[in-house]
């Protein structure tokens, strides 16, 4: 039964839900937020529709800020369909997140981040949690992780697992080019310019570390651009625990995790 009264005139303008306005100025800047969400071309229309349609649920959260945590569980769709096909079973999500990381094929990191979105979704199942939940900026997070996995999972499978093992530290030299690539679709946290933590400003160190990458991946550092390399770590490791708003603390830890990548090659070896 249709309870809603007909409209007479023309539509309604949208308007923005007032808990947006801590996000984004305005509509266009939702963009800056999902530019990075790639779809994989080589996805069955399945899993590149579920994809597209979370990414644009996150774009509209500026509208219903209740899309955002709708986004994350949407995703789970198209995660679950590629891990069922590429692992070659069928069981509930939770076993073919431990399978894929048991088998090297996502890390702990990224299958951490998945279950997190899975515990959301069960959450909301059952009535624990309401659908504004989450933040769009850590919503995009959540939904960066299921792209980055999906579009792993659907390279060949050498591939596929060279790059997992890669972002483990297993290869740091190819691991480091697309944790590079990652850190530049990466938005610096909203909020967090001019901020410091413990004496640490987070745009001064953001920037060393990336110019710090940029000569590695050019030749390589010398003398004193490693030692510099080892200090940024330092201070990673040191505000990261301090941090407490979730986006602005993933975006350091992987920051972390590529500093930590780039000086794999120079820790010395045990005599």
């Amino acid at each position: 039964m249709n309870n809603l009264s007909p409209l007479s005139g023309p539509l309604p303008v949208p308007v923005p839900d007032p808990r947006a306005r801590d996000v984004v100025l305005d509509y266009a800047g939702m963009h800056a937020l999902v530019i990075d969400l790639v779809l994989p071309g080589n996805a069955s229309m399945y899993v590149m529709s579920a994809l597209e349609t979370s990414r644009e649920l996150i774009r509209h959260s500026y509208y219903r800020y209740e899309f955002a945590t709708v986004a994350v569980t949407h995703s789970l769709f198209a995660l679950e369909h590629v891990l069922a096909e590429r692992l070659a079973i069928n069981k509930p999500l939770q076993n073919l997140i431990e399978r894929a990381t048991d088998a090297g094929l996502i890390t702990a990191e990224l299958a951490a981040e998945l279950d997190r979105g899975r515990l959301l979704r069960d959450r909301l199942a059952q009535g624990a949690e309401s659908s504004a939940a989450l933040r769009p900026m850590r919503a995009v997070a959540m939904v960066r992780a299921v792209f980055d996995v999906v579009s792993l999972l659907l390279r060949p499978p050498s591939v596929a697992e060279a790059t997992a093992a890669d972002v483990g530290g297993a290869q740091p030299e190819g691991g480091l080019a697309r944790l590079w690539e990652d850190h530049l679709r990466a938005l610096f946290p909203d909020g967090f310019r001019g901020v410091d933590f413990d004496g640490v400003d987070l745009v001064l160190l953001d920037a060393d570390v990336a110019g710090l990458v940029q000569s590695e991946l050019k030749g390589g550092l010398d003398g004193s651009g490693i030692a510099y390399l080892w200090g940024c770590i330092a201070d990673l490791d040191k505000i990261v625990p301090l941090i407490n708003e979730e986006y602005c603390a993933s975006y350091f830890t992987k920051l972390r995790t590529m500093a930590q990548v780039a000086a794999a090659r120079y820790i010395p070896t045990a005599t």
